[in-house]
């Protein structure tokens, strides 16, 4: 067998040795606890924050010695957005659960109006004398006027703007050697940012009085990176090439939005004082304070809607030497 022979048998008993190795990981028949392969992976479940978390719980001070019932309504998709193969809408729909998990870290009591059909059966079956609370037999569940609380106010809305490719830049280049067999090579970097919107608005349940409105933005950026190279090496050549990509998660944009407008709500609806919560923000060691009496978050409208429009307010509140991130650290 000559060179040439000798080197296309290695190459082939290289990829049967390649394609043994990667079938070893899935077995065609269950192995003997049921399953055909070990799943990858080992990430702990963990809390999910944003850099609004912290300042919800610090709320929670002031949400305890008032307690407002607070229900939470639709808050829908109303972007209109779809994947192109159908699979599914571009954002949550869940926007409703994340205003709850706001209002829970905040400690804001809720009532459920969301969800009520088990509530409704079990009223149904209690009404027909079905339901039982003892073990006793005939010992039925008595349906008792005023037993269920009602809420002071609602929150309703919904996600209004899902926009892409706000702005976008990008370079690439080639470059390398005139000769045939001269190395080459390719870099290239990209950016591109998009934006999502919510509007809320709180309800007065007992008079559908809209007493307060939010309207939110809120920037996501996402990059590329790339690179590769080209060239021969003796009679072998190579073709190698590497990149990156990452684009901050749309549906935690979301949830960072919905949290920054229930923490401007509940502030405003509690009385909280406008430097509560905010570490150096709004006081003289903040570069944006312009100097006014500090107030509260409901006899000044003026003022609180300028308040509203500060980009870092809020973020990072329970740590003043934290770096503003993605998702805010829970405190211990």
């Amino acid at each position: 067998m000559n060179t040439r022979g000798r080197m296309n048998l290695f190459r082939t008993l290289a990829l049967a040795s390649a394609a043994i190795a990667l079938a070893g990981c899935v077995s065609p028949v269950p192995l003997s606890d049921g399953t055909y392969t070990s799943p990858i992976g080992g990430a702990p479940v963990i809390s999910n924050e944003t850099p609004y978390s912290g300042a919800l719980r610090c709320l929670s001070r002031y949400t305890a010695q008032r307690p407002l019932h607070i229900a939470v309504g639709q808050i829908a998709d109303y972007t209109g957005k779809a994947e192109a193969d159908n699979s599914g809408r571009k954002i949550t729909q869940g926007a409703a659960l994340m205003a709850m998990s706001a209002l829970s870290k905040a400690g804001v009591p809720m009532v459920e109006r969301f969800d009520t059909s088990v509530a409704e059966m079990e009223l149904k079956y209690s009404n027909n004398k079905l339901i039982t609370d003892d073990a006793k037999p005939g010992d039925y569940r008595k349906i008792l006027a005023g037993s269920i609380p009602g809420s002071n106010y609602y929150l309703v809305g919904g996600i209004t703007e899902l926009n892409f490719n706000i702005r976008s830049v990008g370079a690439n280049g080639t470059g390398g050697g005139i000769a045939s067999n001269a190395l080459k090579g390719t870099a290239g970097a990209n950016m591109y940012v998009m934006n999502i919107g919510v509007d809320l608005r709180l309800v007065d349940t007992s008079t559908l009085e809209v007493v307060d409105v939010i309207s939110y933005q809120k920037q996501i950026i996402g990059r590329q990176i790339s690179a590769g190279a080209f060239d021969f090496l003796g009679q072998t050549f190579f073709d190698v090439s590497l990149g990156e990509s990452a684009l901050e998660p749309i549906q935690l944009a979301v949830r960072s939005t919905i949290e920054r407008a229930v923490l401007e709500m509940t502030s405003r609806l509690y009385h909280a004082p406008q430097s509560a919560c905010g570490g150096a923000l709004n006081t003289s060691a903040d570069p944006l304070y312009d100097g006014k009496s500090m107030t509260t978050a409901s006899n000044q409208e003026k003022y609180n809607e300028k308040s509203r429009q500060e980009p870092y307010r809020w973020v990072g509140a329970t740590d003043s030497d934290a770096e503003p991130g993605l998702r805010g650290q829970l405190q211990q």
